[in-house]
Order: C-alpha cells, then sequence, then structure tokens
C-alpha cells in the first residue's frame, strides 16, 4: 500500500506543478490580469502606461468589459477610463491568487490525512446542513455567466458545491454502513439515499450547474454499486439522470444552443460553437512537442477560459501531446491509487469514502477533457489540481488528504490482520 500513497501523491504534485507552470503562461493574457482602478499621479499613470505598452488598447478595453468569475470589475465607458479610471496589468496576478490557495489547500490536505477519517462519518449532519444553507445563500448574489453558483466576500469567492459533493459522498459513506443488511432493499438500498443526495441535486441543478449535478449524480450511482444495491434497480438509473439533466437543459436556451453547436460546431464557429473550435484549433496547433511554453497564440483573447476550464487545450497547444497524455496518465494512476488505497480500508466507511472521493475526482477530469476536446457538450467545469479556482482545489486536495486518512489506519492495522482470521467481504461485491 505504501506504493499506492506514494503513487496518489507523486501523480497529484505532478499535476499541481504543471497546472502552476501553466497558470503563469496563460494568466498573464487573460482578463484577470488587467484591472481597473482610480486614477493615480501623471507620472504614475505614465510609468504604468509604459509598463503594459506592449499589450493592444484593443485588449485592455476587452479585459475591462467582461465580468470575471472570481474578480468581477465594474464595466466603464472610454470616458470614464480617460477620466477617473485606469488600467493597470499584473502578468503575476492569477499566479499568487492560485498559490495562497495552493497553501491552504496542502495544509487542510495534511491536516485531514492527520484526523481520523472517522470524523466525517461523525459531522456529516453539519456538513449536509452547512452545503444546504449556502446552496440557498447562492441565489441572493447576483448571477456570474447566467449562473448563481458563487458566494462573495470582498475579492475572494467560492462555490458551495464544493461543500455539498463531500457532504454527499460523506452520507452515503455512512448510509450504507448502518444500514449494511438492507443494503440491497429497494427502499434503504435505492429510494432513501437518492432522495436525500437529491436535496443536494436539487439545489445545485437550478443555480444552473448541470455539470456538478452529473458528476454528484454519477458518483452516487458508483456508490451504490458498490454498496451492493441490487443491479435490477441500479441500471435504469443512468437513462433516468440523463434523461432529467436534459430537460433542464432544454429549458434553457443558452443550454440549448450548448447542444446545437456540439453538433456542428463549423456551423456555430461565431456563436456558441467558438470556445470548443478554439479549443481544438489550440490541440492541433501544438502537435506532438507543442509550440514551447509561453508560445501560445490562442490565449491571446481567441480561447475564452484559457487558464480555467479551457486549460488544457492550451497545455496541449504549448508542451505538446507528450504533456497532455502524461496528465492523463496522472489521473488513470491517481484513480488506480485511489481504489486501491479504498479497498484496504479497515472497514466499510473507509471503502466507500475512498471510492466516493475517487471517482467524483475521475468524472470531473473527464467531464473536462471531454468537453474541451469537443468529445461532449460544452459545460464549464474545472480539470482537478490544474485549473485555476480555489474553491475546487481546495475541495479535490481535501479529498487526498482523506484518501491518506483511509491508508493511514488501514495500515496500522495490517499487523492485526496478520494474526487473525482473514477479512470479511466488506460490501456484496467488494
Amino acid at each position: 500500500m505504501k506504493f499506492a500513497a506514494l503513487g496518489l501523491l507523486l501523480s497529484v504534485t505532478t499535476m499541481v506543478v504543471i497546472g502552476m507552470v501553466m497558470l503563469f503562461s496563460t494568466g498573464s493574457f487573460s482578463r484577470d490580469a488587467f484591472k481597473v482602478r482610480k486614477a493615480q499621479a501623471k507620472s504614475e499613470v505614465a510609468a504604468a502606461a509604459a509598463a503594459v505598452s506592449g499589450s493592444s488598447s484593443a485588449s485592455l478595453r476587452a479585459a475591462a468589459s467582461v465580468r470575471d468569475d472570481d474578480d468581477a470589475s465594474p464595466e466603464l465607458s472610454l470616458e470614464e477610463e480617460k477620466g477617473t479610471k485606469e488600467i493597470f496589468w499584473d502578468p503575476a496576478y492569477l499566479v499568487k491568487r492560485q498559490a495562497m490557495w495552493l497553501g491552504l489547500g496542502v495544509a487542510l490536505c495534511i491536516v485531514a490525512a492527520r484526523v481520523d477519517y472517522l470524523f466525517w462519518k461523525k459531522t456529516w449532519p453539519a456538513w449536509f446542513a452547512l452545503a444546504a444553507v449556502l446552496l440557498l445563500v447562492c441565489f441572493v448574489f447576483p448571477r456570474i455567466n447566467g449562473s448563481h453558483r458563487w458566494i462573495r466576500f470582498g475579492p475572494f469567492s467560492f462555490q458551495p458545491s464544493e461543500i455539498g459533493k463531500l457532504a454527499g459522498i460523506a452520507f452515503l459513506a455512512a448510509w450504507y454502513q448502518r444500514f449494511e443488511a438492507e443494503s440491497r432493499t429497494f427502499l434503504k438500498g435505492i429510494v432513501y439515499p437518492l432522495l436525500i443526495v437529491g436535496i443536494l441535486l436539487g439545489l445545485i441543478a437550478p443555480e444552473v450547474d448541470l455539470g456538478t449535478t452529473a458528476v454528484l449524480g454519477g458518483t452516487a450511482f458508483a456508490m451504490l454499486f458498490v454498496a451492493g444495491a441490487p443491479l435490477r434497480y441500479l441500471l435504469p438509473l443512468p437513462a433516468l439522470g440523463i434523461g432529467g439533466i436534459l430537460s433542464i437543459a432544454f429549458l434553457i436556451p443558452e443550454r440549448v444552443s450548448r447542444l446545437t453547436a456540439f453538433l456542428d460546431l463549423e456551423g456555430h464557429k461565431d456563436g456558441s460553437g467558438y470556445q470548443q473550435l478554439m479549443g481544438l484549433i489550440a490541440l492541433g496547433s501544438g502537435g506532438v512537442d507543442g509550440l514551447g511554453l509561453g508560445m501560445g497564440r490562442q490565449k491571446f483573447m481567441f480561447l475564452p477560459e484559457a487558464h480555467t476550464d479551457f486549460i488544457f487545450p492550451t497545455i496541449g497547444e504549448e508542451l505538446g501531446l507528450v504533456f497532455t497524455l502524461l496528465i492523463v496518465f496522472c489521473y488513470v494512476v491517481m484513480i488506480i491509487c485511489g481504489i486501491a488505497i479504498a479497498l484496504n480500508a479497515r472497514e466499510r466507511f473507509g471503502l466507500l469514502m475512498g471510492v466516493g472521493i475517487t471517482v467524483i475526482l475521475a468524472l470531473q477530469a473527464a467531464l473536462n477533457i471531454g468537453v474541451t476536446t469537443a468529445v461532449l457538450p460544452n459545460k464549464g467545469i474545472p480539470l482537478p489540481f490544474i485549473s485555476y479556482g480555489g474553491s475546487n482545489l481546495l475541495f479535490c486536495l481535501l479529498g487526498i488528504g482523506i484518501l491518506l486518512s483511509i491508508y493511514r489506519k488501514g495500515g496500522a492495522e495490517k499487523t492485526v490482520r496478520a494474526t487473525t482470521r482473514p477479512r470479511p467481504l466488506m460490501t456484496p461485491r467488494i
């Protein structure tokens, strides 16, 4: 099991390093790097203008007129810009912010690894209630990019759906440990747990965040399977889930246009298909070896969200097929090691918790890569450990910490198991 823990840490570290390096390359030219502030003295204005003389005025105006997911800047007219406002450029802005979140995430990961993972079994009701309340609070804040996903406190923002993911996984693991004997029944094995998880899904979907809804729903399905729920009840669930998500999507014109564009990107290259088409151009431009770090062209206001949801095509453009395959390999290693650690858990809750965390990270990565390569319809969801974003990075590192806690506690009982009878099956399937 030491190799599983080591492989998990190495794969995650590799992805975090790639993400930070690429964030410095892409973030320098994202709209986040351009900020609006009050006018300074003429000498200071002249110095600031000289510092950004290499940037086109059109890019500066575009950066000031678009609201950002993490730090929305007020829109200004040209007269206001010339009068009391000015734009300045901080190429390391996103790197500094992500480094702050990375530091917090690493600290959280260490704490979670040191704490017994049974802590989540005891406290899941509190996390579930907190997630439900915060998801409701999201609707109080104004929409950003058409969705109520964020809660803002000054310059900082976070997504409560990340807490909802953790709460849903902890609940299902605790439920199927408590009702182990009834896990193969219809009510306690299927209906009741899905109704409770459905509370979170019912709050996340209207935000509108169909990607997170699909990821959490898929994770719940995997945990039900591992827990031993009857296949005759499980098999219809994916069709029902996909149908429900599509039903919501068809009620939202923007989502309908994305689905239509997915079927014909060339025909919608100036509309809803633009982002995915630019992503494909970035991947194709990089080839096998890439154009070189920092030499990518699509990040120059051509590919939207090149530092967040669409950072994968930018990696392919600058570092080539070799690094994109390396990232996929790291996710495969993470999945294998995560499942191995879960199978080594000392009891049923640890097994299900480990499986849930591993599956939700894997589904999120698969969905992001599928969207950015135009295999799936466009949906904004970050690439774990790589994309810019504090909330998701914290959740991902917290999940790794919990997996390490499961590994530590499982290994602590290795000697005891060697001197006792073999451990029985913890689920009807494992």
